[in-house]
């Protein structure tokens, strides 16, 4: 089937590149889906410092070089359109988009990312665009010698409010702790706090956006300490106040947490077998480019076993499969290990073609069957259970 892939990668970030070239080295039929640029929000970054080997070039400088790595494979390709759905009926997915109709695929794997948090204060929806922005680096250089804000404590808020100075004649950064403390890491805070063209609006928040109907003209800071609200005259706010995952298509489909972030295993497997998320969408501890490039590297892989497993299964349980057992075992436990010769033995006697599933390596007939245990057995007749 023309539209049928072995593994389709909903998004083309350092996540989503990484897994196309480990795909592409397994020589798997891969189809990446990206809806705009690919590179995710790296391609917006002026200068990307803590990327192993990459600490004098640009994010996009660096987002091609994994574009390119990733489509060098054959079996690699690549289009460009939103994708709508993802649902699963046996064993096979199918991805629909928006323009380009459905493929099929036997995984995927979702490279999904973040978008920018939306406050929801009076204004910001009004003057998006006009004012209002969430990206310096796209936006950064409609402001020269004016005056702007940015809101946010994070490496974002303070990385772009130092690149705003490069235009701006002023950057006001609006932080919500006290004086001297931000969630950024210390070295960009003490670069940043030396620079004449910046000053800081501690113990603050944004309360409000003003226009002129056309344009930001002004803002409304709120003091979370003493509760005064100040109206200062402004060019544009840009806001940087955390992140949302792009998972909505999928939230009802996998096991996501209170904010929308999909729960994944060790090897990125998502809740629903032959699904994978790898990246920023994922709950995570460091949201950074290095470990979206090693989830890509270990969903791929993980990927590749999937599908062999898949492979060998159906293979092994067709109608003319004869005599089939499966002993399943973990090499953790004591208990499990000591029965496994033994029932392996008296399986064959029977005249059972014995298969030996590692749990803790091959666990897709394992859960598909719910078996709890560290040690079972199931037998099956022609590609028919027997018994447990």
């Amino acid at each position: 089937m023309e539209n049928h892939y072995e593994v389709i990668i909903v998004g083309a970030g350092p996540g989503g590149l990484s897994a196309a070239v480990y795909a592409g080295r397994s020589e798997m039929k891969t189809l990446i889906i990206e809806r705009g640029a690919q590179g995710g929000r790296v391609k917006d970054t002026l200068e990307v410092s803590n990327y192993l080997g990459a600490a004098t070039l640009s994010g996009p400088e660096l987002v091609e070089h994994f574009y390119q790595h990733a489509l060098s494979f054959p079996s690699v390709s690549l289009i460009r359109t939103t994708v709508t759905g993802v649902k699963k009926d046996g064993d096979i997915f199918t991805v629909s988009t928006k323009r380009r109709g459905d493929f099929t695929a036997d995984s995927v794997i979702l490279a999904l990312g973040t978008e920018p948090r939306v406050l929801g204060l009076a204004g910001e929806k009004e003057y998006f665009g006009r004012g209002v922005h969430y990206c310096a680096t796209c936006d950064g250089a409609f402001y020269k010698d004016k005056e702007v804000y940015v809101l946010g404590a994070g490496d974002q808020a303070i990385e772009e409010g130092d690149f705003l100075t490069r235009f701006a004649k002023k950057v006001h950064i609006i932080v919500i702790h006290e004086e001297g403390h931000v969630d950024a890491n210390q070295l960009s805070f003490n670069r940043i706090k030396e620079n004449p063209k910046i000053d800081f609006i501690w113990n603050s928040t944004l309360d409000e956006v003003l226009g002129d109907g056309n344009k930001v003209v002004g803002l409304k800071i709120k003091n979370v300490k003493s509760g005064e609200i100040k109206e200062v005259s402004a060019d544009a706010i840009f806001s940087f106040v955390g992140m949302v995952p792009n998972t909505g298509m999928v939230r009802d489909l996998v096991k996501v947490d209170r904010n929308g972030y999909i729960y994944v295993d060790e090897t990125k497997a998502t809740s629903l077998s032959g699904l994978y998320a790898i990246g920023d969408c994922t709950v995570t501890y460091l949201r950074q480019i290095i470990v979206a490039a090693s989830d890509g590297a270990i969903a791929a892989t993980a990927v590749e076993r999937y599908l062999k497993e898949v492979s060998g299964i159906k293979r092994l349980l067709d109608s003319k499969s004869g005599k089939v057992a499966f002993i399943f075992y973990s090499p953790y436990d004591q208990a499990s290990l000591s029965r496994l010769g033994q029932e392996e033995k008296v399986l064959s006697e029977q005249g059972y073609t014995v298969y030996r599933q590692d749990i803790s390596r091959q666990h897709l007939l394992y859960d598909r069957l719910a078996i709890k245990e560290p040690f079972a057995v199931t037998k099956y007749i022609n590609g028919k259970k027997e018994s447990d």
